[in-house]
Parts: C-alpha cells; structure tokens; sequence
C-alpha cells in the first residue's frame, strides 16, 4: 500500500480533506485514481512510523494548473505498517507492506450514555453546542479531534482496538478537563471582579 505519513491521527470514518502539492504525493494520488486503490495514512507522532488508517479518496475537488490538488478523503480501517519503506519501489512516495486491524465498534451502552453527558457538559461550556451536533450515531472516533486531546493521547485511542476502551477512555479526559474548565470561569469572575466596589457581609466574631 503506498503511505502518505502526516503528523497527525487519521481515524475510521474521518472525513479529511487534504492539500496535494508535493511531487511524490501527486503522483500517490494519481496512482490511486488511476488504479482505484486506497493509501495509508501513518501517524507520525512518536517519532515512528507503526499504526495508522487506511484511507479511500472521495473526490478531487480540484485541480490546479501545477498539478496540486484538494482531494476529500475518508479513513476506513486502522493499519499497522509491518514494512515500511521510502521511496517505494520504483515511486516517488513512500510504501509497504501493513495489516490491517480488527477494530470492534461495539458500545457499551451505559458508557456512551456517560460519554455523551459529559460532552454535552464540554461543549456548553465552550459554547459550542451548535455547532457540533452529538447524537447516538457519535462515536469516539468522530469527535476525538473536538475534545482537546494531545496527538499522543489521539494515537492511544488508534491503538485501542474496541470502542468499549475507548469510550473509558475519553471519559476519563472529560472527568479531568472540565473541573479544570470550572476553575478557570471562577478564576476569570474573580480577575473580571477586582478593582470593582464590593458589598461584603461584616464578620460577626
């Protein structure tokens, strides 16, 4: 399978849009509409090239007159790069053997009732409940970039092969990062606060 490393997680069911410009990854693009084959997308976020997902292209939205191209692309499968080699073969781009990966997408159904709660908590406070709709068709996986995760938290979440530990997972964060959420609003009422004329109750000693 040709490789595309990039550093950042790609996951199952991600939509990515992508910007073709470099001359080994235009002709990886070629390749695969020529072929109607997919390409990896190794997560480069370690500092090694192992786990990634297979992707298929959707569309080539354009193509301008050097060359480059806007491709909009969907994750499929997670990978495991077994042999990676760059250049590949006789191409310009990188390539190799990899498996792919069992990935059980099965809920525990009390743990993404938890998980949805506690989102729905993360993106009141961000005031961003408009703008990402959460339903029983969200998954770890679509809103794993929406939820202030590192990429090495993200590529934990790639390794983990059941969405029951990834769920876990993920509310583990959201129990730790909305506390922190709440300390940071008293602490912006208190700074909003100071220099301001305060009635104050008296002590009674």
């Amino acid at each position: 399978m040709g490789l595309f490393p990039l550093n950042l997680v790609a996951f199952p069911g991600e939509e990515l849009n992508l910007h073709i410009f470099e001359p080994r990854y235009k002709q990886l693009i070629n390749d695969c509409l020529d072929q109607k084959t997919t390409f990896g997308i190794p997560s480069f976020v370690n500092s090694k090239i192992e786990l990634g997902t297979e992707v298929k292209i959707q569309e080539v939205t354009k193509v301008y007159t050097d060359g480059r191209m806007d491709i909009k692309t969907r994750g499929l499968r997670p990978i495991k790069v077994l042999d990676f080699q760059n250049p590949w073969q006789d191409r310009l781009y990188a390539g190799g053997v990899v498996e792919l990966l069992e990935n059980d997408t099965r809920e525990d159904p009390e743990l993404k009732t938890r998980m949805l709660d506690l989102l729905g908590q993360l993106f009141e406070w961000l005031q961003m409940e408009e703008q990402i709709e959460i339903s029983s068709e969200t998954t770890v996986y679509t809103i794993a970039h929406k939820i202030g995760l590192r990429p090495e938290e993200e590529y934990v979440l790639l390794q983990t092969d059941n969405e029951s530990e990834r769920q876990q997972l993920v509310i583990q964060h959201l129990k730790k990062i909305l506390p922190a959420l709440e300390r940071a609003e008293e602490a912006k009422e208190r700074i909003r606060m100071n220099g301001h004329f305060k009635h104050l109750d008296p002590l009674k000693f």
